[in-house]
């Protein structure tokens, strides 16, 4: 790898609108989402997984495909009900999590296909599979029972006795008892090594701990040395893992043993990777302790001289994800800047920043061939869904290896993205996406929505969304505004902290300036403008209800209602911990200060309520908390609850009526 910048600029198709159709939540639900590439060992092909969603079985069901890596020929799909390949070092075989009745399990099939095997037969099930170099482990991730660890008989008993339970009652006994959209129960996940030669199962982190840990989110949390002799991991290293960020990175032998850590910040220590040389140990680390949003940095741990050495410390990013070059030379990474992510590179024992990939959308998932000539990656942007492409390590243009989406997309209409700068709270400048309807009439007065992201550190990206996906926002015939208020990912960290003990301050003040922005805008009609948003999104819209009856509708998905009982049930603690200084009792003043519950009185705007009952993050009491204050102030408003969903709504079936009663209730306000 040469140690100066080469610049890639993906090229992705382009779409005439002539004659094509609007693309609706429909269109939407056709297409297939691509992640995960993996090379093979000799550079020729490229596995991937491909999620395609299902309305007959009202689920997003998986499968392997491989792609040849020169290009030309069309991808092949191998198995169904199937994700994450693993390549063994041989290149014989492709390993990956299949989920044919029962618990998942690892599975292994030919490079075309053929030979499917199950490799694990775990009672408790077996995921995100990692093949040692060496080819001779698996290290696994398995729900087990902690008195069990790796001894399958006795987890097998454990499953049996909970089925002859004559009641479902729970009793919990600490925190973190729930997750998301799940309880934790009796089992923990934890880390086991597999010889494959006799199945022999070694449980590497045993005990009451759940590793991986279950937040923060990133690559894997694990990864085998490449001589195969040790597994580095993260665990969350807190008496309470429901109030700590401090997760850290242990060592362990693969065949089991004491675990040391290695890992020195008060912070989270995520996402270990060796270097292709074995001479170090990098991760991603925070500096804070309690702070999910804090900048993450790149460190690399010397093995031979016990140093650990902070990487990007300069770079004022929070980096996403990272690989070695194959000469251990140097480390590429992602980091979201201004809506766009680039990939990047640093040498390895630190030095300047240069750019590797860049271009209008959103690049990731990088892997390097084993001779360091070509980078295999994923690109996507607010026009363009995932697909991957490949490019020389010298240099030169993006070609793309899969085409999977270009049969759909070519039948609709999308826009791009544009982008603008207002000044928000204290003059500081608020960067801001917005779409236009396609075949776009600058005569035309247009409703707008304005779209507000969750977080509430997040961001509005140029990237492909299936959940808010703004193309068919645009189709229904609004004008889109993405901004990115304070708090928001990609301007700075002091930009990101400025949201702390602030919801509704800065943040809002931001939102404003944009909106009177876009009032302005000759094709905006100011008199047709609604809001809508999801978590902390939701939030804001709650907030905006007491503050402001300028738009002609809302819509809030799982938004905080009254701070204080949020606090008290979500499942992870540290968020408003640190938002707000603190527990309720700690910090009164800052929870009723920001607690849309007490502007209630003042609420106006027709609202649209949507939850999901299996919402443990933002609880859908809060929702309903928010549709009763709604209905008692003879408010017009609807709520869409779904049983079966919980912070996000992901089946299919539920993901058409989101869509559906979304653009009903706003266009039932704005376009009269």
């Amino acid at each position: 790898m040469r140690n100066s910048a080469w610049l890639v600029l993906a090229l992705v198709p382009t779409y005439l609108f002539a004659q094509k159709q609007a693309f609706t939540a429909d269109a939407l639900l056709q297409i297939q989402r691509i992640a995960d590439p993996q090379i093979s060992p000799d550079g020729r092909t490229v596995a991937f997984t491909v999620a395609t969603p299902d309305l007959n079985a009202n689920a997003v069901l998986s499968s392997v495909w491989t792609v040849p890596l020169s290009g030309g020929a069309a991808p092949h799909k191998l198995a169904d009900l199937a994700e994450r390949p693993r390549w063994s070092p041989d290149g014989r075989r492709i390993y990956y999590t299949g989920s044919l009745g029962g618990p998942t399990q690892i599975w292994a099939m030919n490079p075309d296909g053929s030979s499917p095997t199950q490799v694990t037969h775990l009672s408790t099930g077996a995921s995100g599979e990692l093949v040692s170099p060496d080819g001779k482990y698996l290290v696994i991730v398995s729900d087990v029972y902690p008195a069990c660890g790796a001894d399958d008989a006795c987890n097998q008993r454990k499953i049996d006795e909970a089925k002859q339970r004559k009641t479902q009652a729970r009793l919990v006994t600490s925190l973190l008892y729930r997750h998301w959209d799940t309880w934790q129960g009796d089992t923990r996940s934890h880390i086991l090594s597999i010889a494959l030669d006799d199945g022999k199962a070694v449980d590497l982190t045993p005990g009451n701990r759940v590793t991986p840990p279950l937040s923060l989110d990133g690559p894997d949390d694990y990864a085998v040395s490449p001589d195969s002799t040790e597994v580095a991991f993260s665990q969350n290293a807190d008496a309470n893992p429901a109030i700590g960020t401090n997760n850290e990175i242990f060592v362990e032998p693969i065949t089991g043993g004491t675990a040391v850590k290695v890992s020195t910040s008060p912070g989270a220590d995520n996402s270990p990777a060796y270097s292709p040389d074995g001479k170090y140990l990098a991760w991603r680390s925070q500096a804070r302790a309690g702070y999910e949003s804090d900048k993450w940095r790149i460190v690399a741990l010397d093995r031979a001289a016990s140093k650990v050495n902070v990487l990007t410390d300069a770079l004022d990013r929070q980096v996403e994800g990272f690989i070695w070059s194959q000469d251990s030379k140097n480390i590429f990474f992602t980091a979201i800047d201004r809506g766009l992510q680039a990939i990047q590179f640093i040498p390895a024992t630190g030095g300047g920043v240069r750019v590797a990939v860049s271009g209008s959308g959103v690049f990731d998932d990088m892997q390097f061939t084993s001779d360091g000539k070509t980078l295999v990656f994923t690109s996507q942007s607010g026009r363009n869904p995932v697909e991957i492409f490949r490019a020389g390590s010298g240099g030169g243009p993006a070609i793309p290896l899969t085409h999977l989406n270009d049969a759909i997309l070519d039948q609709y209409q999308l826009t791009e993205y544009e982008d603008f700068h207002v000044a928000g709270a204290d003059g500081t400048q608020i960067h801001s996406f917005l779409l236009k309807p396609p075949a776009f009439d600058a005569s035309r007065k247009y409703p707008v929505i304005v779209l507000l992201h969750g977080g509430p550190q997040g961001e509005w990206a140029n990237s492909w969304s299936y959940r808010w996906n703004t193309q068919t926002f645009a189709a229904a015939g609004y004008v889109v505004v993405m901004p990115n208020p304070r708090g928001s990912i990609g301007y700075g960290q002091k930009f990101t902290d400025d949201i702390n003990q602030d919801w509704g301050g800065k943040p809002y003040t931001d939102i404003m300036a944009v909106t009177d922005y876009v009032s302005k805008l000759p094709y905006v009609d100011p008199d047709r403008m609604a809001a809508a948003g999801g978590s902390y999104g939701g939030y804001m819209v709650n907030w905006i209800l007491g503050h402001t009856d300028r738009f002609k509708a809302l819509v809030s998905h799982a938004g905080v209602y009254d701070t204080r009982t949020d606090a008290e049930s979500t499942d992870e603690l540290w968020s408003d911990m640190w938002d707000f200084g603190g527990m309720p009792s700690d910090n009164p003043d800052v929870y009723d200060k920001w607690s849309p519950s007490h502007f209630a009185k003042s609420f106006k705007t027709p609202t649209l309520v949507i939850a999901g009952e299996q919402d443990y993050r933002d609880v859908y009491t809060q929702s309903l908390q928010l549709f009763t204050a709604l209905q008692v102030a003879k408010v017009p408003s609807q709520l869409l609850e779904f049983p079966d969903e919980g912070h996000w709504i992901q089946k299919p079936r539920n993901s058409a009526l989101w869509y559906k009663t979304f653009l009903d209730w706003i266009g039932s306000w704005t376009k009269q």
